[in-house]
């Protein structure tokens, strides 16, 4: 009863941090906390531990990009702009490297459910969370192709409401997607903001 109590508190966090994100409002960090630090318990519970463990990096992530949205440096607040070219290729590796090494390490060395697809999705959600306290536009692609493995990864153990959340996200980031491209469009009229 208490996890499916924590689990509804979560998938609401979830779902206001998503909304608040779109509209790039700095208190989808403190609602984005709150989440990752509702579903530690949840994850962990359904031997989901590639989950847990991303959960307790996105508390770090959320006060990273608490921090960044909310400092006015020299050139101002952080504001929507594409994935720098360098950046590209190194996330995607990244992403590739980091998934096959927790794969391996869940699949060898715990009872995890799905090692490989928990693994690999835990691994790209970090590049799109990361990509996301830039402000880079492209994460809303990275977590479209995320949310899709996470919807069938939740629903295969059970977790409906979560997948349900998932559901939501991939909507959601169709959303972002579109909203965001308008921010860089407004700030860089002349501008291409196709991805």
């Amino acid at each position: 009863m208490l996890s499916s109590v924590t689990e509804a508190v979560g998938v609401a966090f979830g779902f206001a941090y998503v909304v608040l994100v779109i509209r790039q409002s700095v208190w989808c960090w403190p609602t984005g906390l709150a989440n990752a630090l509702l579903f530690v318990v949840v994850f962990f519970q359904a031997r989901l531990y590639g989950a847990t463990g991303l959960q307790v990096v996105y508390v770090a992530l959320m006060l990273y990009g608490w921090r960044e949205w909310s400092r006015s440096g020299e050139g101002g607040p952080i504001v929507v702009s594409r994935t720098p070219g360098r950046w590209r290729l190194g996330l995607g590796l990244a992403g590739v490297a980091g998934g096959a090494t927790l794969g391996l390490l869940l699949r060898y060395r715990t009872d995890a459910a799905l090692p490989f697809w928990d693994g690999g999705a835990t691994s790209f959600s970090l590049v799109a969370q990361f990509m996301t306290t830039r402000k880079w536009l492209e994460n809303w692609y990275v977590w479209l192709a995320v949310d899709t493995v996470y919807v069938g990864m939740y629903a295969s153990q059970g977790l409906y409401p979560t997948a349900a959340l998932y559901v939501a996200f991939l909507i959601l980031a169709a959303m972002g997607l579109l909203e965001w491209r308008r921010s860089l469009l407004v700030r860089q009229p002349g501008g291409n903001a196709a991805a």
